[in-house]
């Protein structure tokens, strides 16, 4: 008899196990991950660029890593916020995954990093469904990419535990309507928090931050409905949709070495 093996739930049970590992020994030693997924071109990367020259100046040891495709080209911008930075070339792969992760922080992550900010690779289908040990994920989209975006793409904002919205600077231009946002986020994610946010003018930079140092002091994230499945963050289970699967001592320097690992 012909046993049917279904290899996405294996991938996904095994990266389940590698988050949980990974979760927990970044914990032990005080350091709490947030996982930024987005579309590409969605200003992710200026945005974070802010809040890591903010943190920097606070003196809240941070670190960043960035995945892509390809280029080191973001990495090269966190970088001149002055922290710590590397950079993942995922060879075609669209997404992080726990155990990529992990391998990537050996050696590298300063033992004192409070928080660090994972950069996911620009795409809202593949990395919605891999944990990679975070305590906050966090689902971005700027006002040019269409008030239906989280209908368009339920699982990344479904199990987001923060929305940002970013490009505010330019809402009125492109005719973002924030009300059809807002309602369409609450569709998928019920009472999940939707910060809106301009890396340009500065309007509402260090709101991710604040909510990062929150969950790391302790505060509960927000739990998504859609927290019924699988999907492991900080305890609590997360689902994902069935089709969401993929193949595909530093602080104070001003221009610390960027890492680029293959």
């Amino acid at each position: 008899m012909c046993r049917v093996v279904d290899l996405k739930q294996a991938v996904l049970a095994k990266n389940e196990t590698a988050a949980r590992t990974l979760r927990t020994e970044l914990t032990a030693r005080g350091t709490t991950v947030v996982n930024l997924l987005s579309s590409p071109g969605s200003g992710k990367t200026a945005l974070l660029e802010a809040e890591l020259d903010l943190a920097r100046r606070r003196g809240v040891p941070v670190a960043a890593l960035t995945a892509d495709l390809a280029t080191e080209n973001d990495a090269l911008r966190l970088g001149r916020s002055g922290v710590p930075v590397k950079q993942v070339l995922t060879d075609g792969l669209c997404h992080l995954e726990a155990a990529m992760l992990s391998r990537h922080l050996d050696g590298w992550l300063p033992e004192d990093t409070r928080l660090l900010f994972v950069e996911n690779v620009g795409n809202l289908v593949c990395p919605a469904s891999y944990d990679l040990g975070e305590s906050l994920r966090v689902a971005l989209a700027s006002v040019t990419e269409g008030e239906d975006k989280p209908l368009k793409y339920p699982t990344a904002f479904g199990l987001a535990q923060l929305v940002v919205v970013t490009k505010t600077d330019i809402a009125e231009a492109v005719e973002f309507d924030e009300a059809t946002f807002r309602a369409n986020v609450r569709q998928v994610n019920p009472g999940v928090e939707v910060v809106l946010t301009s890396a340009r003018t500065g309007a509402g930079v260090g709101t991710l931050l604040e909510r990062a140092l929150s969950v790391a002091d302790g505060c509960p994230a927000h739990t998504p409905v859609m927290a019924a499945g699988g999907h492991s963050h900080d305890g609590h289970d997360h689902g994902h949709d069935g089709d969401h699967h993929g193949h595909e001592a530093h602080h104070g320097h001003t221009h610390p070495p960027v890492a680029r690992t293959l």
